[in-house]
């Protein structure tokens, strides 16, 4: 039996109301914090379990909760929101171990789809996450060469006008690239290709 316990973060009671509401809904213990420094003076008492934590809070930021559980010593998983996103943003917490990095408004879907792999990685499922790597590598090489430049610098950051100017192309061709990149990954954003190109490096 798993902990289903999900440790909310956020500093806006609305979204902790309606966040909680859903989880629970699909059968998750939750219990909330209205900032990073309250959930670290229960950190004793919390055995198991996911954390969801918003990026930008007065106080303790979601990305210093983050270096500062890694420095505790503390493994429990931890899932990103943020209303704030980028590419660069979703890139660094993706590479200091987050689990998923999502972009309010998110999709109930997501959400939920982020906390089964985050629940997986917690209860030690290699066998699930190397499936997913598997995937994200699968659909990686089924890229056109200009199709993985073009991902490449999309997860760096880039622009379409930028990658336009660098690769040589037209905006729109860029356009055109960028869609078909964006299907054959199974990406729903762009901060969700970038997690899924980052597993796929992995």
């Amino acid at each position: 039996m798993r902990d289903s316990t999900v440790h909310l973060i956020d500093d806006d009671e609305a979204v902790r109301g309606s966040l909680s509401l859903l989880l629970e809904a699909a059968d998750f213990q939750v219990v909330t914090y209205e900032s990073a420094e309250a959930f670290l003076g229960d950190l004793d008492a919390v055995d198991g379990g996911c954390v969801v934590t918003d990026v930008r809070m007065p106080g303790m930021s979601g990305m210093d909760l983050v270096y500062r559980l890694q420095d505790l010593g503390c493994v429990v998983p931890v899932v990103v929101i943020t209303g704030h996103g980028d590419v660069g943003m979703a890139a660094e917490a993706l590479r200091a171990g987050v689990c998923d990095f999502i972009e309010k408004p998110f999709d109930h879907g997501a959400i939920l789809r982020a906390l089964d792999l985050a629940f997986a990685r917690a209860a030690g499922d290699i066998e699930r996450l190397e499936t997913e790597r598997a995937q994200a590598k699968a659909r990686r090489r089924a890229l056109s060469p200009i199709e993985r430049d073009v991902l490449d610098r999309l997860i760096a950051g880039r622009t379409e006008k930028q990658i336009a100017q660098e690769a040589g192309l037209r905006p729109d061709q860029v356009a055109v690239h960028r869609a078909q990149v964006m299907t054959k990954m199974k990406a729903t954003s762009l901060l969700d290709l970038v997690r899924i190109a980052l597993l796929a490096e992995g």
